[in-house]
């Protein structure tokens, strides 16, 4: 089968004209489709991975995928990169130093991963379930009230998800400041890689609170330490394993955020409650929940 024609310019969205039917009735209508490109992650001349992902943020995917996948421990690690575009994708190509050559050696990935991949094309089960970097005890505090605001305010921010309804996010979001940055990717770990891609190259740290749209899954919880965070709210539910790679990690993770409340899976006492909308109960059920976790060590 030949393969299909790529198309000429690599942008986030195309326009498309489906055939809508509703309530009875079929007509053409506009609508804006999320693009899904193939991003090669090129180490020194050789491909690292193959990632299905928007051609957006490019830059940032490729430094953030570095980062987080323990290839590079800072941008000032790459020497050089450039975003080229091939006939059927686009290539990242990052060139390093010749002293990180043996760690990519040991640490390539051998296969594509598609657009929901996370842990595509590792190689070994000791791989997959590495141990967490543990997340800085700082002293960040939340109010419920706030990190609810937090997950508002990061759905107003979704330029692409309001475009397309077909897109995840990833933000760093701080008590002082609000939004720090917010990238979107058709990827959830996508996403991800590119907010930790920007906040390393504007020289910003990961503390505050990381933002996600989408399901915590365990590669999720090992980006995220991988970045130095220790805050994760997510909308959706996180896995069992999920959780105790946080737990293990340090990181207070909160999901299931909704307008109404959320849910405090793993070291809730960065969450403090300090509207009187909420009760004060909050404060004592966090040191239960701590103390439960140190038992189950």
């Amino acid at each position: 089968m030949a393969a299909a024609e790529p198309p000429r310019r690599f942008s986030a969205t195309v326009d498309s004209e489906p055939l809508r039917v509703r309530a009875g009735e079929t007509a053409r209508a506009p609508r804006r489709l999320a693009e899904e490109t193939a991003i090669a992650i090129v180490h020194n001349a050789s491909t690292y991975a193959v990632m299905m992902a928007t051609p957006d943020d490019v830059e940032d995917f490729a430094i953030g995928f570095s980062l987080t996948e323990g290839v590079i421990s800072s941008p000032a690690d790459v020497e050089r990169l450039e975003v080229v575009e091939t006939a059927f994708g686009l290539e990242a190509r990052l060139w390093l130093p010749p002293e990180l050559q043996s760690l990519l050696t040991a640490r390539r990935r051998r296969l594509a991963g598609p657009t929901g991949c996370g842990l595509c094309g590792i190689e070994s089960l000791e791989e997959a379930m590495r141990p967490p970097r543990l997340a800085p005890t700082g002293d960040l505090s939340v109010t419920a009230d706030d990190l609810i605001a937090a997950m508002t305010g990061l759905a107003r921010a979704q330029a692409l998800g309001a475009a397309t309804r077909a897109a995840h996010a990833a933000a760093l979001w701080r008590p002082v400041g609000g939004l720090v940055a917010v990238r979107e990717d058709v990827g959830r770990h996508n996403a991800l890689d590119k907010l930790a891609g920007a906040l390393a190259r504007a020289g910003e740290t990961a503390e505050g609170v990381v933002l996600l749209t989408s399901r915590v899954s365990v590669e999720m919880v090992q980006k995220a330490a991988a970045m130095g965070a220790n805050f994760i709210a997510a909308v959706s539910a996180p896995t069992a394993l999920a959780v105790r790679m946080a737990e293990a990690a340090g990181i207070t993770l909160a999901a299931v955020v909704r307008e109404d409340g959320f849910e405090v899976f793993s070291h809730p006492r960065r969450i403090v409650a300090s509207s009187p909308s909420w009760p004060p109960g909050i404060l004592e059920h966090s040191s239960i929940l701590e103390e439960e976790q140190r038992a189950e060590r």
